[in-house]
Protein backbone atom coordinates (compact mmCIF):
# COMPACT_ATOMS: atom_id res chain seq x y z
CA UNK A 1 0.00 0.00 0.00
CA UNK A 2 2.85 2.21 0.35
CA UNK A 3 4.15 1.85 -2.25
CA UNK A 4 1.29 2.27 -4.63
CA UNK A 5 0.67 5.54 -2.37
CA UNK A 6 4.28 6.44 -3.39
CA UNK A 7 3.74 5.26 -6.97
CA UNK A 8 0.76 7.47 -7.10
CA UNK A 9 2.38 10.78 -5.68
CA UNK A 10 5.22 10.58 -8.32
CA UNK A 11 2.66 10.14 -10.94
CA UNK A 12 1.13 13.43 -9.75
CA UNK A 13 4.52 15.30 -9.12
CA UNK A 14 5.19 13.86 -12.94
CA UNK A 15 2.14 15.24 -14.77
CA UNK A 16 2.36 19.07 -12.99
CA UNK A 17 5.95 19.28 -14.32
CA UNK A 18 5.13 18.02 -17.33
CA UNK A 19 2.62 20.61 -17.67
CA UNK A 20 4.89 23.75 -17.17
CA UNK A 21 6.90 25.00 -19.65
CA UNK A 22 10.18 26.47 -18.23
CA UNK A 23 10.04 30.61 -18.21
CA UNK A 24 12.67 31.25 -20.52
CA UNK A 25 11.30 29.09 -23.63
CA UNK A 26 10.59 31.04 -26.89
CA UNK A 27 6.80 29.86 -26.55
CA UNK A 28 6.71 31.60 -23.28
CA UNK A 29 7.96 35.25 -24.40
CA UNK A 30 5.66 37.78 -24.87
CA UNK A 31 5.79 38.42 -28.99
CA UNK A 32 7.65 41.28 -30.84
CA UNK A 33 7.82 42.49 -33.83
CA UNK A 34 10.92 42.89 -35.88
CA UNK A 35 11.75 46.43 -35.69
CA UNK A 36 10.19 48.23 -38.64
CA UNK A 37 12.54 49.13 -41.66
CA UNK A 38 10.21 51.00 -43.40
CA UNK A 39 10.72 54.84 -43.87
CA UNK A 40 8.37 57.46 -42.22
CA UNK A 41 5.84 58.88 -45.00
CA UNK A 42 7.49 61.95 -45.36
CA UNK A 43 11.05 60.45 -46.56
CA UNK A 44 8.67 58.27 -48.70
CA UNK A 45 7.43 61.20 -50.35
CA UNK A 46 10.94 62.88 -50.48
CA UNK A 47 12.08 60.08 -52.16
CA UNK A 48 9.35 59.59 -54.62
CA UNK A 49 10.10 63.24 -55.36
CA UNK A 50 13.84 62.26 -55.65
CA UNK A 51 12.99 59.77 -58.22
CA UNK A 52 10.32 62.04 -60.15
CA UNK A 53 12.61 64.63 -60.80
CA UNK A 54 15.63 62.43 -61.81
CA UNK A 55 13.35 60.39 -64.11
CA UNK A 56 14.11 61.54 -67.96
CA UNK A 57 11.16 62.86 -69.42
CA UNK A 58 9.90 61.18 -72.95
CA UNK A 59 11.35 62.53 -75.66
CA UNK A 60 8.55 64.93 -77.88
CA UNK A 61 8.98 62.87 -81.27
CA UNK A 62 5.72 63.70 -82.50
CA UNK A 63 4.38 66.83 -83.69
CA UNK A 64 1.34 67.87 -85.29
CA UNK A 65 -1.50 70.61 -86.03
CA UNK A 66 -4.67 70.92 -84.01
CA UNK A 67 -8.19 70.30 -86.27
CA UNK A 68 -10.11 70.05 -83.13
CA UNK A 69 -9.79 70.13 -79.66
CA UNK A 70 -12.38 68.89 -76.83
CA UNK A 71 -11.78 68.84 -72.85
CA UNK A 72 -13.66 67.27 -70.69
CA UNK A 73 -12.85 66.38 -66.66
CA UNK A 74 -10.18 64.05 -67.18
CA UNK A 75 -8.44 64.35 -70.63
CA UNK A 76 -8.68 66.62 -73.63
CA UNK A 77 -8.83 64.84 -76.98
CA UNK A 78 -6.94 66.38 -79.55
CA UNK A 79 -7.64 65.92 -83.55
CA UNK A 80 -4.35 66.29 -85.28
CA UNK A 81 -3.11 66.45 -89.01
CA UNK A 82 -0.16 64.69 -89.13
CA UNK A 83 1.86 63.76 -92.02
CA UNK A 84 -1.14 64.54 -94.03
CA UNK A 85 -3.67 62.57 -92.22
CA UNK A 86 -6.05 62.63 -89.51
CA UNK A 87 -5.25 61.13 -85.72
CA UNK A 88 -7.04 61.31 -82.09
CA UNK A 89 -4.67 62.09 -79.26
CA UNK A 90 -6.00 62.28 -75.75
CA UNK A 91 -3.59 63.37 -72.65
CA UNK A 92 -3.88 64.50 -69.17
CA UNK A 93 -1.31 66.91 -69.78
CA UNK A 94 -2.43 70.81 -68.83
CA UNK A 95 -0.78 71.76 -71.73
CA UNK A 96 -3.65 70.34 -74.07
CA UNK A 97 -6.30 71.89 -72.14
CA UNK A 98 -4.90 75.59 -73.98
CA UNK A 99 -4.52 73.87 -77.44
CA UNK A 100 -6.76 75.07 -80.07
CA UNK A 101 -7.71 75.06 -83.78
CA UNK A 102 -4.57 75.65 -86.23
CA UNK A 103 -2.22 75.06 -83.06
CA UNK A 104 1.33 73.16 -83.52
CA UNK A 105 2.12 70.59 -80.75
CA UNK A 106 4.78 67.92 -79.92
CA UNK A 107 3.98 65.21 -78.32
CA UNK A 108 5.46 61.78 -76.70
CA UNK A 109 4.91 58.48 -78.77
CA UNK A 110 2.16 57.26 -76.18
CA UNK A 111 0.21 54.21 -76.43
CA UNK A 112 -1.64 53.27 -79.45
CA UNK A 113 -5.49 52.20 -78.04
CA UNK A 114 -8.06 50.40 -80.25
CA UNK A 115 -11.67 50.78 -80.06
CA UNK A 116 -11.04 53.40 -76.96
CA UNK A 117 -14.44 54.52 -75.51
CA UNK A 118 -14.54 58.14 -74.24
CA UNK A 119 -17.74 57.74 -71.63
CA UNK A 120 -16.89 61.75 -71.21
CA UNK A 121 -17.53 62.45 -74.91
CA UNK A 122 -20.27 59.05 -75.55
CA UNK A 123 -17.84 57.92 -77.95
CA UNK A 124 -15.65 55.23 -79.35
CA UNK A 125 -12.39 56.05 -81.61
CA UNK A 126 -11.54 53.51 -83.68
CA UNK A 127 -7.71 54.17 -83.53
CA UNK A 128 -6.04 57.05 -80.23
CA UNK A 129 -2.99 57.84 -79.03
CA UNK A 130 -2.66 58.21 -75.18
CA UNK A 131 -0.14 60.64 -75.02
CA UNK A 132 1.43 61.38 -71.35
CA UNK A 133 3.60 64.80 -72.33
CA UNK A 134 2.31 67.47 -74.83
CA UNK A 135 3.55 71.08 -75.41
CA UNK A 136 1.67 73.88 -77.33
CA UNK A 137 3.67 75.75 -80.35
CA UNK A 138 7.26 74.70 -78.81
CA UNK A 139 9.20 74.37 -81.54
CA UNK A 140 12.43 73.40 -79.60
CA UNK A 141 10.97 71.29 -77.23
CA UNK A 142 11.83 67.98 -78.70
CA UNK A 143 15.53 68.93 -78.17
Amino acid sequence: MKYLSLLAAFMVLSLTACSKKPADTPASQPFTAAPSTSLPASAVSANALKMAQAAPLPPLTQKAQVLSANNVTQYTYLEVMQDNKSRWIATTSPAAAAAKKGDMIQFDDGTLMNNFNSKALNRTFPSITLVGRLVVGNENAAK
